[in-house]
C-alpha cells in the first residue's frame, strides 16, 4: 500500500490552510497514496492558543471537517485529518481531535489527544492544558485496502513520549503521528522517538509534521517520517511543505514478528 505524510507550515488564515492541506492531498492521491495523514494543526498555527477557540467546530460539522470528508469521498481515499480543534465541553476549552475519514467520506475514527504539551524554557512556554481539553481512551481502527486488512493506531504529537499508550493499541500495523514538535524538542527527540514505537510495537509509523518558520514566530522541526517495524526510515522529508511517500506492505510486519516474536506479548 502507499502511503503519505503532508508536511505543512500552517500560518494565521484557516482558510489557506486548509486549501493548502486539500491541495497536498491531491499531489498525494496524484502519486498513488491510498492513506493521506496531516499534521497536527494543519487548519491553525496560532499566535496563541485561544485562537483555536474561534475556529472550533462541534464534532461532525463545520467547515473544516465537511472539506475533509468530501475529499476523501471525492478521491476514494483514506484520510487521518491531523488534529482538528473540536468544542470541548465549555466555551473555554477545545479538543484536538484527530479524524480518520474512509472512503465514502464518513468517520471512521476518533482520537482526542490525551498527553497534553507542557514545556517550559523560559521564552519557550507551552500549557496546553490551560484550554485543550484531554481526551481518555485510545482509538483503533481497521482500514481495508487492496492489499489486505491493515489495523491503525491513532495518537497526536506529545503523546509520542508516552510508550505506555502504545502498547495499549493491542499490536496496530500502522501507528499515525499527527504532530508539530518545536526545533528545540524535535531535535533532540524526534527521530528516536518515532523509531522507539515502531520498534517496540513490531509495525509501521507515519509521522506528519509541521516543518518551518511560522507567520506566528514559531519553528517546528518537520522531518515528517514513515519508519518501518525494523525501526528502518523509509522516507523522510526534512523541512518544508511537501508530501512524503511510501511503500508499505504487510508481510514486512509478519517477517519482523515471527523473527522476534515480542508482539506477542501486546
Amino acid at each position: 500500500m502507499r502511503i503519505a505524510a503532508c508536511q505543512m507550515v500552517s500560518g494565521l488564515d484557516p482558510e489557506k490552510n486548509l486549501q493548502d492541506a486539500l491541495l497536498l492531498i491531491r499531489s498525494a492521491v496524484q502519486s498513488g497514496a491510498e492513506l493521506v495523514v496531516l499534521p497536527e494543526h494543519f487548519a491553525l498555527m496560532p499566535t496563541q492558543e485561544a485562537d483555536l477557540l474561534k475556529i472550533a467546530e462541534p464534532f461532525g460539522n463545520g467547515p473544516i471537517q465537511n472539506a475533509l470528508s468530501e475529499i476523501a469521498r471525492t478521491e476514494q481515499i483514506w484520510l487521518c485529518a491531523g488534529s482538528i480543534p473540536l468544542k470541548g465541553n465549555d466555551d473555554e476549552h477545545i479538543i484536538h481531535s484527530s479524524i480518520i475519514y474512509c472512503p465514502d467520506g464518513e468517520v471512521r475514527a476518533r482520537y482526542d489527544k490525551i498527553h497534553l504539551f507542557h514545556f517550559d524554557q523560559g521564552v519557550h512556554h507551552f500549557c496546553e492544558s490551560a484550554m485543550v481539553q484531554a481526551g481518555e481512551h485510545t482509538q483503533t481502527t481497521t482500514m481495508a485496502c487492496w492489499d489486505g486488512e491493515w489495523k491503525v493506531g491513532m495518537s497526536i504529537c506529545y503523546d509520542l513520549r508516552f510508550p505506555e499508550l502504545f502498547r495499549a493499541l493491542g499490536g496496530p500495523d500502522i501507528i499515525t503521528i499527527p504532530a508539530s514538535f518545536i526545533t528545540t524538542t524535535g531535535r533532540a527527540h524526534w527521530d528516536p522517538l518515532v523509531r522507539a514505537r515502531a520498534i517496540e510495537n513490531q509495525c509501521y509509523v507515519v509521522a506528519a509534521a509541521q516543518g518551518g518558520k511560522h507567520e506566528n514566530g514559531r519553528e517546528t522541526w518537520g522531518h515528517s517520517l514513515v519508519v518501518d517495524p525494523w525501526g528502518q526510515t523509509v522516507a523522510e522529508l526534512t523541512q518544508g511543505e511537501g508530501v512524503l511517500l511510501a511503500d508499505i506492505r504487510l508481510e514486512r510486519i509478519k517477517e519482523v514478528r515471527e523473527m522476534m516474536p515480542s508482539a506477542k506479548t501486546l
